[in-house]
């Protein structure tokens, strides 16, 4: 059974759609975007410039380009989550990428579902990636290594200011084979 769109449904509809095509045709490398839901109802303008920062961070987190996380992340930027060893700051990151990257070279991302909630974006992603290279003491031998995480990040003057985030680094550890978990 079809059921009408209310005007103002149909304006947020109308107003994401007009959001993907106006944005910039992204090369391939571009990461994928499953199910954006809009939350909140905000301005154009606003959401046209969080949606920027959101995709130049995981395109980032696709590509392993440096260029894009210097146009997503705010120089204050804080990783309220911060590992053992990760650097806070933008260069946090980018240590991680550049440190994943050298275990995993193929690593891509796929977003599964984002939330846009006023200044905050909560973004649910699948990694995946061949471990070839080394990670500590233990080489990769092609073995696929998916993982899942989860996001929170705030966005501040078009730019993320604050992440949060969880990642399933268990399965991530057995599956290059760095922990073993059971008998």
């Amino acid at each position: 059974m079809s059921e009408k769109l209310k005007p103002a449904r149909m304006i947020e509809v109308l107003a994401v759609l007009t959001l993907w095509i106006s944005m910039p045709a992204f090369a391939a490398d571009s990461v994928k975007i499953d199910d954006l839901v809009i939350a909140t109802p905000s301005p154009d303008a606003e959401r046209e410039v969080t949606m920027k920062a959101v995709r130049a961070f995981y395109d980032f987190w696709n590509t392993g380009d440096e260029g894009l996380l210097k146009e997503a992340i705010a120089p204050n930027f804080t990783d309220h989550t911060l590992p053992p060893g990760r650097p806070q700051g933008p260069e946090g990151p980018a240590f991680a990428s550049r440190r994943f990257r050298a275990a995993v070279p193929d690593l891509k991302v796929t977003v599964k579902k984002m939330i846009l909630a006023g200044d905050y974006v909560t973004v649910h992603m699948n990694f995946t990636g061949h471990f070839t290279g080394r990670f500590g003491q233990t080489q990769g031998k092609g073995q696929p290594v998916p993982f899942t995480a989860t996001d929170l990040v705030k966005i501040g003057n078009g730019r993320i200011t604050d992440n949060w985030h969880i990642e399933d680094n268990l399965t991530l550890l057995q599956e290059m084979g760095v922990a073993k978990v059971g008998s």
